[in-house]
């Protein structure tokens, strides 16, 4: 291996191992002092209930861990946005599990908490899962309630989503394993089973204090909405457990009855790990994101016996295309090439950038994966359309509004992962958030914009400029510097893949060893949920 390798394999591990710290840190919840008011309830941990629940050594795919990260420090910040979201495997049958964190402001309800909380269901929504709330919140955080309950993607959202989920089959266990107060009591209840733990959960929809500020009644909040009270007397709730343990055991047990799920007929064979080293991804990925590389050395590192069925091989060079198998899951990989390439035209064509012939080519292939039913990877590292007159003469507009179309009408499940660039309308073109991938991952390295940081920067410098001018202020080379390093550094934070990940714009941040993992549990769920939808791209211009 040369010594960029290693220059290479030591930055991209060390961004893992910051990863790994980070999320540590995390794993945290609201500090130790708050987790062991929690313990001498008697109670488990958030996060010790999830692991209580999910069976002995299998994977628990983490969604939203870095959720409102680094946001809400006036108010003492708020880890994993005071909720735990993930796919686990619950009696053998995958599922999706939300968990309120009580260490976390009482688990109390941020703007970002019920957007975690909305992208937990819409998962669970798509793929059919079955899914199991373990609540323990003090509900909505009063200071910030215009932020979370009036609007449609809002609080009240989630409780149209119990409604909808229910009418369509998809089962829907709550444990009330704490406080359960306000709207928020409407959650479990709307479930199609609630349980309650004898001593530490209750449910109502005004505690104590309220009802005695609003109608003048003295009375304890077990008394009110304890176990005792809505296993016995209202019916409100259908199992009264002595705690937490016993609580999930009965969840284990009602899962291990559960009917099996539909099948959408997502072809998978015996899996096989690649040829090729995976590790050596580490070092074959450059540590900067100008820097060229060879996608399909990255592929074969991720693909069962490093094969891949290139499509189009010859053409459209600037993105690669084809068939593969990923733990099994036959998939269709669209990536972007990051070496320089020359088409049989005499083109040189930037890496990283789309074409008019590559946007063909994706276009097709997306089209053709959608007939045969094979679920798509995007792989990306992009930094844009090509732009000129000669791109603008070649029709690069339509080309890349065939691939806009033919990515939003897919039907198949969509996976994607950015590994490096994801750039202005590259990001829509290759799947980005607003295009409903089942799952949108980024690795340590990526980078999310309108636009690459040096060209930005020097935007928004001339901008800031002209405002300056306005008002009479000339402005110094010094302190035109101090500017551009000021508006680089402040465009950096906001482009990094934590940035990203803490607004949910990503459903979190991987090692990149993990990617063949996360496929492959997406497809398995996926498989849950047969396609009814016809494929059709309507009017596009050919």
């Amino acid at each position: 291996m040369d010594i960029s390798f290693n220059k290479n394999e030591d930055v991209n591990k060390q961004l893992v191992y910051l990863l790994q710290t980070k999320l540590a840190e995390v794993y945290k919840g609201g500090g130790e002092k708050n987790a062991a008011k929690q313990k001498a309830k008697g109670k488990l941990l958030a996060r010790e209930r999830v692991e209580y629940l999910i069976d002995d050594d299998s994977y628990f795919l983490e969604i939203g861990a870095l959720a409102a990260d680094g946001m809400y420090e006036a108010e003492g910040g708020c880890p994993s946005a005071g909720v735990v979201c993930g796919i686990g495997y619950v009696s053998g049958r995958q599922c999706m599990i939300v968990a309120n964190d009580a260490t976390v402001k009482a688990g109390a309800w941020f703007p970002m908490t019920a957007k975690k909380n909305l992208r937990a269901q819409e998962i669970a929504m798509e793929n059919r899962l079955p899914i199991i709330y373990l609540v323990d919140s003090a509900g909505v955080y009063l200071p910030m309630q215009e932020d979370i309950f009036p609007d449609k993607e809002h609080f009240g959202r989630i409780f149209r989503n119990n409604a909808i989920m229910s009418a369509e089959g998809i089962v829907q266990i709550s444990a009330i394993m704490g406080s359960c107060v306000a709207g928020g009591a409407y959650l479990p209840i709307m479930s199609d089973e609630a349980m309650i733990v004898e001593g530490t959960g209750s449910v109502f929809l005004a505690g104590s204090y309220l009802v005695k500020s609003a109608i003048g009644e003295d009375v304890d909040n077990e008394t009110l909405g304890g176990a005792t009270t809505h296993c016995e007397i209202s019916g409100v709730t259908d199992y009264k457990q002595p705690n937490d343990q016993a609580c999930l055991d009965s969840i284990k047990n009602i899962m291990s009855m559960l009917g099996a799920p539909q099948n959408a007929g997502f072809d998978r064979i015996t899996a096989a790990p690649p040829k090729k080293n995976e590790e050596e991804i580490y070092g074959l990925f450059p540590k900067g994101r100008e820097k060229p590389y060879n996608m399909m050395e990255i592929i074969e590192r991720l693909v069962d016996q490093s094969d891949f069925e290139e499509y189009k091989k010859g053409y459209g060079q600037s993105i690669i295309c084809g068939l593969a198998r990923v733990e099994g899951w036959a998939v269709g990989i669209v990536a972007n090439q990051r070496t320089v390439v020359k088409s049989k035209k005499g083109e040189m064509q930037f890496g990283g950038v789309i074409y008019s012939d590559s946007a063909d080519k994706a276009t097709r292939f997306i089209m053709n994966c959608n007939q045969k039913k094979i679920p798509l990877v995007f792989l990306q590292d992009v930094t844009g359309f090509m732009v000129g007159s000669r791109s603008e003469q070649g029709g690069i507009i339509k080309d890349g509004a065939k691939m806009v179309n033919s990515v939003a009408n897919s039907v198949v499940p969509k996976f994607t992962f950015v590994l490096g660039n994801s750039y202005g309308a590259g990001n829509y073109a290759m799947c980005g958030k607003a295009y409903d991938p089942r799952f949108i991952f980024a690795w340590p390295s990526a980078k999310m914009a309108v636009m690459g940081g040096s060209q930005a920067a020097k935007t928004l410098l001339q901008i800031q400029k002209g405002s300056l001018k306005k008002t009479g202020e000339e402005i110094s080379s010094e302190k035109e510097n101090a500017l551009l390093k000021e508006i680089t550094e402040r465009y950096d934070t906001q482009t990094s893949a934590y940035y990203a990940a803490a607004r949910l714009w990503v459903d979190g941040i991987i090692d990149p060893l993990e990617t063949r993992k996360i496929i492959s549990m997406g497809i398995e769920a996926a498989n849950q949920a047969p396609i009814t939808k016809k494929f059709n791209v309507g009017v596009i211009q050919t």
